[in-house]
């Protein structure tokens, strides 16, 4: 056998190089396209902090029982649904929500239901348009102000009546 033929450890090593190279490139190509393809799920920003929502979400469920009112915008006079959502946004994270409903339903990020988290906004529509509004608790429950005669609820988006609803969700 010739001499060029027979393998030297120097030739090995640098085919081994070679091969190692190669491997680790395609490692690193893999691992891009893995990368590539996966969601990276990132939060939606909201302008109340983590406190405030917690006191937003706490607060709106002490104000079940409170009676419903036209027009109504405080725990004395009573709540229409958007006043409801304007008093507890106002008194405990200072900030100002729309008066109507029709205008909450632009206030804020939409977002998926499964984004959703406690202190977040869910809108009704009937169509296009946004009949009724609530502040959502977490595990699919959410306070309103549901109507005349009515009192400030604490309900289940799953409950016979809110699944046949179209719903949305909003990040203040």
């Amino acid at each position: 056998m010739p001499d060029s033929c027979v393998p030297t450890r120097a030739s090995l090593a640098w085919a081994g190089s070679g091969i190692a190279a190669a491997l680790r490139l395609c490692c690193v190509l893999i691992a891009l396209l893995l990368g590539a393809c996966a969601t990276v799920r990132q939060e939606l920003p909201s302008r109340l902090s983590q406190e405030q929502t917690n006191d937003v979400t706490l607060y709106a469920i002490s104000l079940v029982g409170t009676p419903y009112r036209h027009g109504g915008n405080s725990p004395d006079a009573g709540f229409d649904c958007s006043g409801l959502i304007g008093h507890v946004y106002r008194s405990r994270a200072a900030v100002l929500a729309p008066r109507t409903v029709a205008l909450l339903a632009d206030w804020g990020q939409a977002m998926a239901k499964a984004e959703a988290r406690s202190g977040d906004l869910v809108l009704f529509y009937q169509g296009s348009t946004a009949t009724h509004a609530g502040i959502y608790v977490g595990e699919g429950r959410f306070v309103h102000a549901p109507s005349t005669g009515g009192e400030v609820r604490l309900d289940q988006l799953a409950s016979k009546y809110w699944s046949r609803q179209e719903v949305a969700f909003r990040r203040p």
